[in-house]
């Protein structure tokens, strides 16, 4: 009997599954698998790593960052995918015509991902394109959050016509904060119902459209002293609470910089818990991945259970 899947996701060294790679995702707590560049040769190579992970625990998530532009994992043999903000460029000019372009894209993204064996691409941002944040920069369709809900929408109609969720981040904004969550801590000093109104408006408008929830690496002093993938405020109180999102919560990943202030690894996975997160990532570095996998004490729930299944769609399974 195949073990069901826990809350943590972690990465693979290489190109194929080692002793080690394979010893971490047998383990019960372990829930899925993050693919990154250094996982990919070719089209061939990566379907065969995805195979051996599926063969090994049928269960576990299959996760990708795949978004477009800067940020796509996989190159060769797949679709070059344009960054966001040029679907925001061409709204400005034909609103149809970007809504439809965005609608192909999801598309693209879902079926050539789920042709070699990856459940999810971590997208779509939501962030809006404030300017001075180089870390989200032209990943961001727009300034207007109206215009990234109706692009993101599309893009979502397209993942699922793939048979592919989906994942709005980085909740409940990261566009305006200058620094760059991955080796420092960004702090927006707007109030909560200025980032209501605006960069968090998104997760409202696009309501049960939106599968998963990916929270920043961000403090926001004016509404709580911890980054948002720590705090019950954001994720309960407002994500979940005043706009009534019912998805799964990933966390970013627990090795980043910012993420440093709630302490060691086992105390950041233990916050973003007690925060309301449903799964967290640890990538880059399997020596902490092991010490929370040691450490971590969870129970399992009918929710987190019907939460994961809503990332796989009707008809999705590999």
């Amino acid at each position: 009997m195949s073990l069901a899947p826990g809350p943590v996701i972690v990465d693979v060294a290489g190109l194929e599954l080692s002793p080690e790679d394979r010893e971490r995702l047998l383990h019960p707590l372990v829930g899925g698998v993050i693919l990154f560049a250094r996982n990919f040769a070719s089209r061939r190579q990566v379907s065969a790593l995805c195979a051996s992970i599926r063969a090994l625990r049928p269960a576990l998530l299959i996760c990708v960052d795949h978004e477009g532009g800067r940020v796509q994992r996989f190159r060769k043999g797949f679709t070059e995918i344009e960054p966001m903000r040029a679907l925001g460029e061409l709204w400005d000019r034909d609103v149809l015509l970007a809504c439809r372009r965005a609608t192909e894209i999801g598309r693209i993204i879902g079926t050539e991902l789920r042709a070699v064996g990856v459940d999810l691409s971590f997208t779509p941002v939501l962030d809006l394109d404030h300017g001075p944040s180089g870390v989200i920069g032209d990943r961001a369709f727009h300034r207007d959050p109206r215009v990234v809900t109706l692009l993101a929408k599309s893009l979502n109609h397209g993942l699922l016509l793939a048979g592919m969720a989906n994942c709005g981040k980085h909740f409940p904004g990261h566009g305006f904060a200058h620094a760059d969550s991955h080796f420092e801590l960004p702090v927006d000093e707007r109030g909560l119902a200025t980032l209501l109104a605006d960069d968090a408006a998104p997760y409202g408008w696009l309501g049960e459209t939106l599968t998963a929830v990916m929270p920043a690496h961000v403090i926001y002093p004016e509404v709580d002293p911890m980054p948002a993938g720590f705090s019950r405020t954001w994720l309960q109180q407002v994500l979940r609470g005043r706009l009534g999102f019912r998805g799964l919560i990933f966390s970013d990943d627990l090795t980043m910089e910012a993420a440093a202030i709630a302490g060691d690894i086992l105390a950041r996975g233990r916050a973003a818990f007690a925060a309301g997160c449903d799964m967290v990532l640890v990538c880059n570095r399997p020596d902490l991945a092991d010490t929370l996998l040691a450490g971590l004490r969870w129970r399992r729930s009918r929710a987190f259970d019907e939460r994961f299944a809503m990332l796989r769609p009707a008809g999705s399974a590999p």
